[in-house]
């Protein structure tokens, strides 16, 4: 079927997911937009403040395992409004952080423990119920984008639902510093919490499983469920479940996991401690970190949607979905290599630097989009979530690794006066990251082959 010649509405979920990403963030990057000024305010050394964003990893990483559950089993609508829902509130709670910790840290001094200080208890409260709301966005984005779109699209509708993430990027630093300017830090965590909301009646109004859906005709229909039928997949078997020990049990469930714990952890360290290093290495402060983060998301624009749509190049050529999207990761996993340059050569200009990372960055959604597809290239829609899940908790897993080391590194060096090793240590893993994770999916699943027995 000539897919021009059918409707066009799965295009239009495609833009609620890139907006929900968009959301999503713009939420999870106001504390490391204001980390500079918060750790100066709040005396926070690096590792505080890795400790901090290791608790939204870590609360991350757990929830993602359980919500990818949640989602299968209550579907995409409901586990949508539920995870904005809290994801939002999570975001204005950082505005009454202080308060927050000031409550915790005396009930531990009842008890006779050590008191963390307050204005970190109450960050890691917030971060934590924003990373519970934050975990259900790309489990149920990519469980949507399986029930709204034929195998053969769906990285590429991934790759523009999550280039929210680098419109997120971008829109944060225009934003949250020149909020924080006018009205104050906790005024920039409320406004841009508030936004979920918003969206949420949206979804509300357009959203409904395909089957369910008036707005669209029954040729796209038809053209949606071709894959499904080609594998003998009915919506009956949608509705059940597939427990997390049988999922286990796949070659291809551990590809994807190892995928996201290798690789996850690159992309928030570079969302948490970027505007960090600007700060350290060249005294950038505020609205000065706008423009150039800003340049660097927008070019991972390009990677995120045109690293969607390079595997139709492969699969254009006869290959099976799957092995095409390996051989484009494999040229995609060369590119983060750049980042090796990035400290070496910072000393000429900030852009280098800025530059190097964008070009690491664009590859990493590139990456991703490709990354998230290989699930539904070979699991069935019922249990999509539930693999995207176990996927997003190695990742968060292994995202903790990574702030907690760059953390640790950054005081050690730092004390030693030489915090540019300390950088140059982190770019390293970070551009290596790719091509180690890319091996071993590799040989872990070879070759393309669905699996039919769930």
């Amino acid at each position: 079927m000539n897919p021009q010649k059918i409707g066009k509405f799965r295009w239009t979920i495609c833009a609620l997911l890139f907006f929900a990403t968009t959301v999503n963030y713009l939420d999870r990057q106001v504390l490391s937009l204001l980390a500079p000024d918060l750790s100066k305010e709040f005396s926070w050394t690096n590792s505080d403040y890795a400790n901090i964003t290791a608790v939204f990893q870590f609360v991350y990483a757990i929830s993602m395992l359980l919500v990818g559950r949640v989602i299968d089993r209550i579907g995409t609508k409901v586990a949508f409004v539920l995870a904005i829902t809290v994801w939002s509130i999570g975001a204005i709670m950082h505005a009454f952080s202080v308060p927050m910790g000031e409550g915790v840290g005396s009930m531990l001094t009842s008890l006779g423990l050590a008191a963390v200080p307050v204005s970190i208890i109450g960050f890691m409260l917030s971060r934590a119920v924003l990373a519970i709301g934050e975990a259900g966005n790309f489990p149920a984005a990519i469980k949507a984008t399986a029930e709204y779109f034929p195998k053969r699209e769906r990285s590429f509708a991934t790759g523009i639902f999550n280039s929210g993430a680098n419109v997120g990027a971008i829109l944060a630093p225009l934003t949250v510093p020149w909020i924080a300017a006018q009205w104050g830090w906790k005024a920039a965590f409320i406004i841009i919490g508030a936004v979920g909301f918003l969206w949420m009646i949206f979804w509300l109004v357009l959203y409904e499983t395909p089957e369910k859906q008036t707005r669209m005709d029954p040729a796209e229909l038809a053209y949606i469920q071709a894959d499904d039928q080609v594998h003998n997949v009915t919506s009956a078997e949608d509705g059940k479940s597939t427990s997390w020990f049988k999922l286990l049990g796949y070659r291809q469930t551990w590809a994807f996991a190892f995928g996201k714990f290798m690789t996850d952890g690159v992309w928030w360290f570079f969302l948490f401690w970027l505007p960090k290093y600007l700060s350290v290495q060249y005294g950038m402060q505020k609205t000065d970190i706008a423009l150039p983060l800003a340049v660097l998301y927008s070019m991972t624009m390009i990677g995120s949607i045109g690293g969607g749509w390079f595997p139709t190049y492969f699969i254009n050529k006869g290959h099976l979905p799957y092995d095409g999207r390996m051989k484009a990761m494999f040229v995609i996993a060369l590119f983060p290599l750049v980042v090796l340059l990035a400290q070496p050569l910072g000393y000429i200009s900030f852009w280098i630097p800025v530059l190097l990372i964008g070009v690491g960055a664009s590859a990493h959604q590139a990456w991703s989009a490709n990354l998230f597809t290989t699930v539904s290239d070979m699991f069935p829609k019922k249990s999509v979530a539930s693999i995207v899940g176990i996927g997003g908790m190695a990742g968060g897993m292994g995202g903790v690794l990574v702030s907690k080391l760059g953390g640790w590194l950054f005081d050690y060096y730092g004390a030693l006066g030489q915090i540019q090793t300390g950088y140059a240590i982190m770019f390293a893993i970070c551009a290596l990251a790719y091509l180690v994770a890319w091996t071993v999916m590799k040989t872990l699943v070879p070759k393309y082959k669905i699996i039919t027995d769930l």
